[in-house]
């Protein structure tokens, strides 16, 4: 029987993932996942690809929410107390505009130090819908899908291949999964989950995670090197419509709760 091994959620988007024991499942995804977002100054989302230092953020959040902490090697820790009502902005997101409550000076003239260009920290507004798609629409703050699965299996066969080409192995946290699964024998096999229970949580297959170049960063140090994992998984994991692809991205059918160890209930294969 497939089982968890890891969770992990990134409470902003594009900075250090926070290791969990148990996680509340929301409609949105894993309580708290990408519920923050690093923008510019034209109030456009910044990521890894533009701003690789966002990797060594290390947000640290409250189990209720009220107060983010955020780390970096080299500056005194931040608490900054979340604002969930007041100012709205506009946000850009992949082309489309949604709208951000501004966390403050304290926290966009941190941000701006570590990353060497004017940054501001905004949250998702209590009421923020934003509906991803893929064969199960859902929903999702900031991030790309409601939440990434991937298995050991299919690590472990890409770490093998690195190895035969005189590469290195390398660590999970390339792929920012939300959810860690080992136990299946195949490689790969989680692309074919269609509906599945963990926990106490149900969730319904949206789409093949398409990879880009985050996956040749550096998640320790922020700095972006290549061409690997992108080279390797391009000579077994070609997508029909272009990319590579490594993990799956599910919706959110059923809110309950996940933990480390909960067992993998597949309740229907493609």
């Amino acid at each position: 029987m497939a089982k968890v091994v890891s969770l992990m959620h990134y409470p902003i988007k594009g900075c250090a993932g926070t290791v969990l024991s148990n996680a509340a499942v929301t409609a949105a995804g894993l309580a708290h996942d990408r519920s923050f977002m690093v923008v510019d100054d034209d109030h456009v989302f910044r990521n890894q690809q533009s701003a690789p230092l966002l990797a060594v953020i290390r947000p640290e959040i409250c189990d209720k929410g009220e107060v983010l902490t955020l780390h970096a090697p080299g500056l005194p820790a931040l608490p900054i107390e979340v604002h969930r009502e007041g100012d709205r902005t506009d946000v850009g997101l992949y082309g489309l505009r949604y709208t951000g409550i501004d966390q403050g000076e304290l926290a966009a003239e941190w941000l701006t130090e570590v990353l060497g260009s004017r940054s501001r920290l905004v949250r998702v507004p209590p009421d923020h819908v934003r509906t991803t798609g893929g064969e199960t629409p859902g929903r999702a703050g900031f991030a790309d899908c409601a939440v990434l699965l991937v298995s050991i299996s299919s690590l472990d066969l890409l770490h093998s291949r690195l190895v035969e080409q005189g590469g290195e192995a390398l660590p999970l946290d390339r792929f920012r999964p939300n959810i860690v699964v080992d136990g299946w024998g195949e490689p790969h096999i989680e692309d074919g989950l269609r509906r599945v229970t963990i926990g106490s949580a149900r969730f319904g297959y949206a789409k093949l995670a398409i990879r880009c170049s985050v996956t040749m960063v550096d998640q320790e140090t922020g700095i972006p090197g290549g061409p690997e994992p992108l080279r390797t998984l391009a000579s077994y994991r070609r997508a029909p419509e272009g990319g590579v692809t490594f993990g799956t991205k599910l919706a959110v059918l059923q809110a309950g709760d996940l933990s480390v160890g909960d067992e993998v209930e597949v309740d229907r294969w493609a």
